[in-house]
């Protein structure tokens, strides 16, 4: 009798149910889990020329990918999760790929960030330059490794320098000008600013000022290493830099270059610094006024050598090294993959996924852009199951399996009546 069938049809169903929220409740701690749904369809045995009977029903489970878990801050920097649409790109030991939500990364003893269940971090490596990630593949991604940074130096390159030269300041001999390098060498001020060579090396530049007439004045730049024992006047060598100097009698300002002096008057002076790269040094904001020498701003690029003192991970997933010299260098990329229909990835073990037929291609693209989410540095997706509907939906599973149980024990009595039957 289809009777029986159809119950039992019930009771599997109902079962996979009460599977399903068995699932979801033993999961309601695991990072980035989300909850598995259980959906009823019925089935008709349309057989030609009959009338269509029930023949009970049919249970599937979808893991519904799409819904957003509450994002909760963690003390770990590598912790991380997704807030929007897309999964962390992952890989297992035997170096097969995956996707997922748990954002627990930390170093193990090799240094590579991998989360809880075991998958490592994926990212494009930007050390040598820009990324190459490919919008439909995962090729070119490798595994995040935090262990590997060395000590970082970087050589300067650029500098500005916004000072005022005194307008009423007394014309120096020619003869005497910082430039000729003798002695007496004689200036109306000087300044000094510390750059840094390739190795990470400081120089001390000595930069001189000296008024040569109305409006006019001479800078001159030494490596200060070359000065006479004490730091008197000669150095052993010539001005790294010389620059004449021209301002305008009505407001104080640079003048436009008049083809006089080379570089353009105003212009970057270019500075080779002894063991690095040619500094530009812009001083085209630098006046003259009838007020005191003052250097009102001084900057410039470049850092002595430091260690590794932390990490950071912005919004747009840019890992970068933090060095104890106050740099930082980009190091990954972590980008975030997704489909368009998350909710019929593949599972498997870990709170991980793999693309199948029914979820469309894979993507992949920068955090933030093109309709993907944000990462949360220092922080963790919780699972979404909540255990107040899981609890009441459990009774209404039970008592479900429990109705299609008696219609089966009926069907059984109704069989025991027929067979007991005599003619």
């Amino acid at each position: 009798m289809s009777i029986l069938d159809t119950s039992v049809s019930g009771m599997l169903a109902n079962s996979n149910w009460l599977s399903n929220i068995s699932q979801n409740v033993a999961n309601a701690n695991s990072t980035g889990y989300k909850t598995a749904d259980t959906q009823f369809s019925a089935l008709v045995d349309q057989s030609p020329d009959q009338p269509s009977a029930g023949a009970g029903v049919t249970a599937t489970t979808t893991s519904l990918n799409s819904l957003q878990g509450q994002i909760a801050s963690t003390s770990t920097t590598t912790n991380l999760a997704v807030q929007g649409a897309g999964f962390f790109v992952v890989e297992d030991a035997s170096g097969n790929t995956f996707l997922t939500r748990n954002g627990t990364f930390v170093p193990d003893q090799s240094g590579n960030l991998v989360n809880a269940a075991g998958y490592y971090l994926m990212a494009s490596d930007v050390q040598g330059g820009s990324s190459n990630t490919s919008v439909n593949s995962l090729s070119g991604l490798q595994k995040v490794n935090v262990e590997g940074a060395a000590d970082s130096a970087s050589p300067s390159t650029t500098a500005n320098l916004v000072a005022n030269l005194p307008s009423t300041a007394t014309a120096i001999p020619a003869a005497n000008l910082p430039s000729t390098n003798t002695n007496p060498m004689t200036y109306t001020d000087e300044t000094t600013m510390v750059a840094y060579d390739d190795l990470g090396g400081a120089h001390t530049l000595d930069v001189f000022f000296a008024n040569t007439g109305p409006n006019s004045w001479e800078m001159d730049v030494y490596d200060a290493s070359t000065a006479t024992p004490g730091g008197a006047t000669p150095f052993s060598s010539g001005p790294l830099a010389t620059q004449e100097l021209t301002f305008d009698p009505t407001t104080g300002a640079l003048s436009p270059s008049t083809g006089v002096t080379t570089p353009p008057n105003g212009s970057p002076i270019l500075i080779p610094v002894p063991g690095g790269q040619t500094l530009s040094l812009d001083l085209s904001q630098t006046t003259q006024l009838a007020t005191a020498f003052g250097v009102n701003s001084a900057t410039i690029n470049g850092n002595a050598p430091g260690s590794l003192n932390g990490l950071a991970i912005n919004a747009s997933g840019v890992l970068s090294f933090q060095y104890s010299n106050g740099s930082s260098q980009n190091a990954y990329v972590i980008p975030l993959a997704n489909v368009p229909s998350p909710d019929n990835l593949t599972s498997v073990l870990g709170g991980a996924y793999q693309v199948s037929n029914t979820s469309g291609p894979l993507q992949v693209g920068n955090a933030g852009a093109a309709g993907l989410g944000t990462l949360d540095s220092s922080s963790l997706e919780n699972s979404t199951v909540d255990l107040a509907t899981e609890l009441t939906s459990m009774v209404e599973a039970q008592s479900s399996y429990e109705a299609n149980s008696k219609v089966f024990q009926t069907g059984s009595d109704i069989l025991d009546i027929l067979n007991n039957l005599k003619a």
